[in-house]
């Protein structure tokens, strides 16, 4: 067995247990949390990448906490589900990062 394979073996693993643990303790946090806090967010600003086809985390969710959060930006991908390495979300992580990175840099100046 190669060492990558092995370290692989081992990264799968270590995820599998760290959402395991999430899912056994509903991520730490109570029914609602994230929507009822979102007070806590004002000022911060946010970009919220969701899929269009997401059975995991509805559209419906992302668009609750879009409305609850005034300083957020809801991008919806028409063809993605969850996961963040399909292409069009990555594409729009991508931007959404090399956007933020461009403003903290005019930020600094």
């Amino acid at each position: 067995m190669a060492i990558s394979e092995y370290l692989h073996g081992i990264f799968l693993r270590s995820l599998v247990l760290f959402y395991i643990r999430y899912f056994q303790h509903q991520s730490f946090l109570e029914p609602n949390q994230i929507l009822r806090d979102t007070d806590k967010l004002t000022g911060i600003p946010g970009t919220i990448v969701q899929g269009r086809y997401d059975m995991i985390c509805p559209v419906e969710s992302a668009w609750q906490l879009h409305h609850a959060w005034p300083d957020s930006v809801l991008k919806v991908i028409p063809d993605a589900g969850h996961a963040a390495s399909e292409p069009g979300i990555a594409t729009e992580l991508e931007k959404t990062c090399d956007d933020l990175e461009i403003e903290i840099e005019r930020d600094r100046k």
